[in-house]
């Protein structure tokens, strides 16, 4: 239920709402188990499908300045996931192994301050491998949650990140349904267990729990009528018990929207509603070209919904779109791309997505 999500967490004072990404993930009532996020950006970051076959070596650096070994694991899965093609390196934002664990990435942007790394330390990882170490080694959300604090995840001004720092927080789930959400906060790193199955961005994870509570009031049974004097007044139409649902395009509105349709929307049989109902959820946070603008020195520039994925980590599959072809979805068969023992990418817009069906004759006799 969704005032069963909220949990007591510490609330901060200011947020930086800028870079737009949400993440929800749906377990459908035959177990199967669909994660789906969208990526809001201002700027050309040249997205790009990657695949990682299994084997694939991964450098683990440190800081430059400590001068510790470079350590090359191999990895144990295959993966496919997205990068931003203008940063060196596979810097997975969003992605998927063929064991069934996804992760999205997204920006926490005011709040992250990512582990210092000490001479001392054998287990190291820049925040630009992080993903890839991530989904290339382990299988479950369990595996995983046992492994991180053994590894020091860190960041500086040598990584080359793009116009924006990489300031990132991830939700990791697997097709069991389990669920975690990474940040890394004051130079700690931070485990939630995802309760809200949901993740945008600034806030902190914890802050958008206990903001929840502004909203207990919400119901998806509306009045239909009400008695005032004589008069019998009635509801306008249905949806009257989401008066005062966010509908902006913050971090914490989107938060709440999500989690409010996610934990209150009918709960899906199998994998094809399940995978229909995160995009139906999806969509309420869609932005337009044009609607969330800001100001980068004297130039306007626009976050916009730039694609859109959908991870069936049940059955290996892959739902994907971009902002020029959002009226139809592109799905791939990732146990065949899964099987390659050669590494594949081709950019997120250069897809070969379908036209539109034309069904002129279900109405020619």
């Amino acid at each position: 239920m969704f005032k069963a999500i909220i949990a007591t967490a510490a609330v901060a004072a200011t947020f930086n709402a800028a870079l737009a990404c949400t993440a929800v993930d749906m377990v459908a009532a035959d177990g199967s188990v669909v994660a789906g996020r969208t990526m809001e950006w201002a700027f050309d970051m040249q997205w790009t499908l990657v695949s990682l076959p299994k084997g694939t070596s991964l450098a683990m650096t440190a800081t430059p300045a400590l001068k510790l070994p470079t350590v090359t694991v191999t990895s144990k899965y295959a993966v496919v996931g997205v990068k931003p093609g203008i940063i060196p390196g596979d810097t997975l934002l969003e992605g998927q192994n063929s064991a069934g664990l996804g992760m999205s990435g997204n920006f926490l942007p005011g709040f992250t301050e990512y582990q210092t790394v000490m001479p001392q330390d054998k287990g190291y990882v820049s925040i630009l491998g992080f993903g890839a170490w991530a989904l290339g080694q382990f299988a479950t959300v369990g595996e995983l949650r046992q492994a991180l604090p053994g590894i020091k995840v860190w960041a500086d001004d040598t990584l080359q990140s793009g116009p924006t720092p990489p300031t990132l927080h991830f939700a990791f789930t697997d097709k069991s349904g389990a669920s975690i959400v990474v940040e890394f906060v004051n130079g700690q790193q931070r485990i939630f267990d995802n309760a809200a199955r949901v993740l945008t961005n600034a806030p902190t994870y914890d802050w958008h729990l206990s903001n929840v509570r502004n909203y207990l009031s919400l119901s998806t049974v509306a009045a239909g009528s009400l008695r005032i004097g004589e008069t019998n007044v009635t509801a306008l139409g249905q949806g009257g018990g989401l008066v005062g649902i966010p509908g902006d395009y913050t971090p914490p509105s989107r938060f709440v929207r999500a989690a409010f349709l996610r934990h209150y929307s009918t709960k899906p049989r199998n994998v094809d509603e399940a995978t229909e109902l995160v995009g139906h959820i999806l969509n309420t946070v869609d932005i337009p070209l044009g609607i969330a603008q800001s100001k980068a020195g004297n130039e306007i520039v626009s976050d916009y919904t730039q694609w859109i994925a959908i991870k069936d980590l049940t059955g290996n599959r892959l739902i994907i779109t971009d902002y020029d072809h959002r009226t139809t979805y592109l799905t791939l068969d990732l146990n065949q791309v899964f099987a390659q023992d050669k590494p594949a990418s081709v950019l997120v817009s250069a897809l070969p997505y379908p036209k539109g069906v034309d069904g002129t004759k279900a109405l020619i006799k």
